[in-house]
């Protein structure tokens, strides 16, 4: 079931709707507020849209990356899973 949460990026409050529990909720605050404060530091201007898209493709690459990564695990797992069958059968 999901529940409201009050969260607060950019120093505006936002009502989130998540069956995420309370914590889970609250790390991903941190989380953005953190990707966001690092942005900013490093941009001379400070513009609110444009921290925020270069935020979004960060976090957009990580999640991309992390994907091809788990893909490629998976693979590797199921490699494995066929040699150990073929091994087990000698």
């Amino acid at each position: 079931m999901k529940t409201s949460h009050a969260v607060t990026i950019l120093g505006r409050e936002l009502s989130v709707r998540s069956s995420a529990p309370e914590a889970k909720v609250k790390a991903v605050e941190t989380f953005v507020n953190g990707k966001l404060q690092e942005i900013g530091a490093a941009l001379r201007n400070g513009d609110a849209q444009l921290v925020l898209t270069l935020a979004l493709l960060n976090a957009s690459e990580e999640l991309l990356e992390l994907r091809s990564r788990h893909e490629q695990d998976a693979a590797f797992d199921n490699r494995i899973s066929r040699i150990i069958a073929a091994l087990e059968t000698v």
